[in-house]
């Protein structure tokens, strides 16, 4: 009875010291730089991780569960066979030396399994919290290269803006010019046009007065045709 309970307590104690070894490899391929976060990320929620996912939450709960009293069980052993080895000290050595080197062996077998839980209990405790690190990391740089795409985007489109706004100036200070030209040739034109329009005036009363001293010498001409007439049918009546 005794050889299978020992027998079966090493097949346990060596299991665990195999999920220890593993979770030790595991710390440290996390731990390898040359991976990224972004990539341990996608591996986190890959499709076969999501698919044990939904319960694995429990799993976790219940194994660490298990270490937890694997661990308070390795104490309690660590604390009797202590115990038991200060009783065999106190003892006679030549009548108790066989069970007092069986207590050695038991104290080193309960303080190898404290040392076993316990670091498989801490490694299991910094897997779960490197594995949250590395998926906050990661989602942390993707939020950063997003807004530092946002960003550029936001950055070009200000720059676009700004071209836009300058070409604009531009070309409402080229419009401004030519209506400046406009109104100058505008100007100019009024100009030539009041003294086209003074010249005609001017030219107009030239004609208006060569033609009122024209009607003057016509009617001077018409009286003193009439003058004529009137002494010539006076001759001819005397």
């Amino acid at each position: 009875m005794t050889t299978g309970n020992s027998s079966k307590m090493s097949i346990q104690w060596t299991l665990i010291a195999g999920v220890m070894y593993a979770e030790l490899a595991a710390t440290i391929l996390l731990l390898i730089p040359l991976i990224s976060p972004a990539r341990w990320h996608a591996v986190f929620k890959s499709r076969f991780l999501r698919s044990i996912g939904n319960m694995s939450h429990i799993y976790f709960k219940v194994f660490l569960g298990l270490l937890v009293l694997l661990f308070l069980d390795a104490i309690r052993e660590m604390h009797k066979y202590s115990s038991e080895l200060a009783i065999e000290s106190r003892s006679d050595h030549g009548h108790h030396l066989d069970s007092e080197m069986q207590a050695h062996m038991r104290l080193f077998r309960a303080q190898r399994n404290f040392y076993i839980s316990g670091f498989s209990l801490f490694l299991w405790v910094v897997l779960l919290r490197l594995t949250s690190l590395i998926s906050h990391l990661a989602i942390t740089l993707a939020e950063r290269d997003a807004a530092l795409r946002q960003a550029q985007s936001a950055s070009h489109t200000a720059e676009t803006l700004l071209k836009q706004d300058k070409a604009e100036k531009e070309e409402e200070k080229q419009k401004e010019a030519n209506v400046s030209n406009e109104i100058k040739e505008l100007e100019e034109e009024k100009h030539r046009l009041e003294a086209e329009r003074d010249a005609a005036l001017k030219q107009a009363e030239a004609v208006s007065r060569e033609y009122d001293r024209m009607l003057e010498e016509h009617r001077k001409l018409q009286e003193e045709m009439k003058e004529a007439s009137g002494v010539q049918e006076s001759k001819k009546d005397d």
